[in-house]
């Protein structure tokens, strides 16, 4: 975890130095026209408004450039930040992310929230919103949101904010704006897309204060994974798989997956995908004229065995070179095209994000990644959640894709 932070610290370099260069006291003076909704110093008793004490600079200066750019729509904050020169951004993320965040007082003792409690409304659980928050949900095809958001909302991402400690019902709003698609942000989008009122509720009300519920164990919606007793039943089940994945998941041929290091949720899904596939005619999951066939036949079980083998095998070095072009686009994506940054979904280090779903990409041959590019670009692959992958690879150019698949096969 240490060295994937250390990774992402390193290739947002372009975004934080920007930031870098805010200054805090020109940043105070400056946000004296903030205090009205957010406070003097970044926090404020009204759950209306966010706190902005103590969150990542690089993120409130994402958020104004949206709110000036009207890619993320406010009636309060596009007029507030339209006259707003990049300096000034990054004067006033300095001063607010240099203050020091306070410990909120509960939601029931917060001004606006007995009004909203007097209502008959859901009963709010923290305690299952940690649950949520950790694990998500993978039965209802709900994400854990710690993969981004760091333990206990503490974001060690510095382009993710900060959740702890911020109101509940701002938390709430967001979900639902996210939710709702009022707000736009692909990865978000897909994150809430199946989010039931009371999910949002019981995030909002675990962020409000972490710490409340420190001791409060968080519970799997479902029991982990991989198993011992799958890696053996796997293995076992893995030969057929060996003449083009390799015997432990190495594929010799480039044109092939590796699937060693996959995560086995994400195995399970592809294999899952496939069969869908083969059963309908092509008119759902994901198809493919020589797994649909291998897969029709497969149980719920043997996927979940064949993944749990694959992922506990070690993937071996993929065949691309490291450079600025592809590790820009890795990095950065392309805001005025609506190019997506790959970390944000593949981590720093192309290792994924399991328990948000998203697969590892480090170490896979430049043929596969290529081949899959494609058919995203197509259309053709369509199993992609919220259609993300096919609207991030319509916007790539040629050269862009080329240099990206580079990059993402010399990760390790």
């Amino acid at each position: 975890m240490k060295r994937m932070i250390f990774s992402l610290l390193l290739g947002l370099g372009v975004i934080n130095a920007a930031t870098a260069e805010g200054n805090i006291a020109a940043g105070q003076a400056k946000s004296a026209m903030c205090a009205a909704c957010h406070g003097a110093t970044g926090i404020n008793p009204s759950p209306t408004y966010p706190d902005l004490a103590g969150q990542h600079a690089a993120y409130i200066v994402k958020q104004l450039q949206s709110f000036k750019q009207g890619t993320r729509l406010d009636p309060v904050m596009a007029p507030m930040a339209a006259g707003l020169s990049t300096q000034d951004m990054e004067d006033v993320a300095a001063f607010f992310a240099s203050q020091s965040q306070v410990v909120q007082k509960s939601a029931a003792a917060s001004p606006g929230a007995a009004a909203v409690q007097a209502a008959p409304v859901i009963v709010a659980d923290a305690g299952a919103g940690k649950s949520l928050y950790q694990y998500g949900d993978p039965s209802r095809g709900v994400y854990a949101c710690v993969d981004c958001h760091g333990e206990q909302g503490k974001s060690k991402v510095l382009i993710y904010p900060n959740l702890a400690k911020q109101h509940g019902q701002y938390i709430e709003k967001q979900l639902r704006n996210f939710k709702s698609k009022e707000r736009k942000n692909a990865v978000m989008n897909l994150m809430t897309k199946q989010m039931t009122e009371q999910d949002i509720i019981n995030l909002g009300a675990y962020l409000n204060d972490p710490q409340a519920v420190a001791n409060v164990k968080a519970r799997r919606a479902i029991a982990p994974l991989v198993l011992a007793s799958d890696v053996a039943a796997g293995k076992a089940k893995a030969i057929v798989c060996a003449a083009c994945h390799g015997s432990d998941g190495n594929a010799i041929v480039p044109m092939y997956p590796k699937l060693a290091g996959q995560s086995a949720s994400y195995i399970a899904k592809q294999l899952a995908d496939f069969k869908a596939a083969a059963l309908s005619g092509g008119s759902s999951g994901r198809v493919d004229p020589v797994m649909g066939p291998m897969a029709q036949n497969l149980s719920e079980q043997d996927m979940l065995e064949l993944g749990s083998y694959f992922a506990a095998q070690k993937a071996t070095p993929g065949n691309g070179a490291e450079h600025a072009p592809g590790r820009k686009v890795y990095f950065g994506g392309d805001a005025k095209r609506g190019v997506t940054a790959c970390v944000a979904c593949h981590g720093a280090t192309g290792q994924g994000m399991e328990k948000a779903g998203f697969p590892a990409i480090a170490g896979q041959n430049k043929d596969y990644l290529t081949k899959q590019l494609a058919l995203f670009k197509k259309g053709t692959r369509a199993n992609d959640k919220n259609a993300m992958m096919r609207h991030i690879a319509k916007k790539l150019s040629k050269s862009d894709t080329a240099s990206v698949i580079d990059y993402m096969s010399s990760l390790k």
